[in-house]
């Protein structure tokens, strides 16, 4: 579970964000990304409104954008690690009692080798249901391969552009 921090009466209260907390927090950012209130990578402001309110609606707890926004990217951050951990295998299995990937100590070890950050995953999984929706809110905005640059890096790899034909058309 991951804790958040909710203004009552002026002092910070804990809240916890629980398994079903989560599900309608990702529904309710789906049903805005496919209504066309996510420009690029940022929501309009009538978007966020939106996620607001339907979010106090349909939980009874009232959040500002930026605890929600703050949601958003540690479910990015772990959407995108566990991405990074799967990578292009594409004979996992998944153990529904475990709630995680099924998968060999060897497979563990060499890939959290790769993305360490991806321990927890080896206890507690993301299933494909929840992976399901977590795609639909960060494909397309984030990049997860080896491919990946961002801007605060300065330059761009000397294989960035190595698979891309030089011919104009």
């Amino acid at each position: 579970m991951s804790t958040l921090a909710v203004e009552f009466s002026g002092e910070k209260v804990k809240a916890m964000w629980d398994k079903r907390l989560t599900e309608i927090f990702c529904d309710i950012f789906i049903k805005e990304i496919l209504k066309g209130n996510r420009l690029g990578t940022h929501f309009t402001k009538d978007g966020w409104l939106k996620i607001m309110t339907n979010f106090e609606k349909e939980t009874s707890k009232a959040l500002s954008q930026r605890q929600l926004k703050n949601r958003w990217d540690a479910l990015k951050k772990e959407w995108k690690a566990w991405k990074k951990l799967k990578g292009k295998d594409t004979s996992l299995g998944w153990n529904p009692i475990k709630r995680t990937v099924d998968a060999s100590d060897d497979w563990w070890e060499s890939r959290l080798k790769v993305v360490p950050e991806a321990q927890k995953f080896r206890t507690s999984g993301v299933d494909p249901e929840f992976e399901g929706k977590l795609d639909q809110m960060f494909m397309g905005i984030v990049a997860t391969g080896d491919k990946a640059w961002a801007p605060s890096s300065g330059t761009l790899r000397s294989d960035f552009f190595e698979d891309v034909n030089n011919e104009i058309p």
